[in-house]
């Protein structure tokens, strides 16, 4: 029988809903100095190895100016995750915030995406798990996109990665 190692969403707390300041503070946070196709690799490559290691259905994407850098889709994710990848990057892409936050923005307005954007939701998602690739002096040049989890999850697993993935970067420019 094969022992299960806990699922991402149990290390994170799934029940505590960050605010639009918090939502606002990670994304001051977690920007890079540049974003290459080697750069594109290696943090798919960490989402793919977290996502394993937690046994997270999940399908992830990484796009840069349009074109897409990577893609997989691990064991129990499906076509319909691809189909939510679209909707909440389109929505990255055209508020220049995680899908996340534009979500809560709506909800803390007392109000909902769907209700208020006036945009097509079988195109535009604003549910979490697309995170803007956001460069220093340049701004917005693409998107991480997780999906196969609850929303909420999606968007913290997406944050999690990002996290790691800069602070590895960070230690590895300071031993250069």
């Amino acid at each position: 029988m094969t022992q299960h190692k806990p699922a991402i969403t149990q290390r994170i707390a799934p029940e505590i809903t960050p605010t639009v300041e918090e939502l606002e503070a990670q994304e001051r946070r977690l920007v890079f100095q540049h974003f290459t196709h080697d750069d594109a690799w290696r943090l798919g490559s960490l989402l793919v190895e977290l996502a394993q290691e937690s046994q997270a259905p999940v399908a992830i994407d990484i796009r840069r100016a349009g074109q897409q850098l990577f893609h997989a889709a691990l064991p129990g994710s499906t076509p319909d995750n691809d189909a939510w990848i679209d909707r909440k990057r389109r929505v990255v892409e055209r508020f220049g915030a995680a899908s996340y936050l534009v979500g809560t923005r709506f909800r803390a307005k007392g109000s909902t995406f769907e209700d208020s954007s006036r945009l097509d939701p079988d195109e535009y998602a604003a549910h979490g798990g697309s995170f803007p690739i956001r460069v220093e002096g340049v701004g917005v040049i693409g998107t991480v996109t997780v999906s196969g989890l609850p929303q909420l999850q999606d968007h913290r697993f997406v944050v999690a990665a990002l996290e790691q993935f800069l602070d590895d970067d960070t230690k590895d420019e300071e031993r250069n």
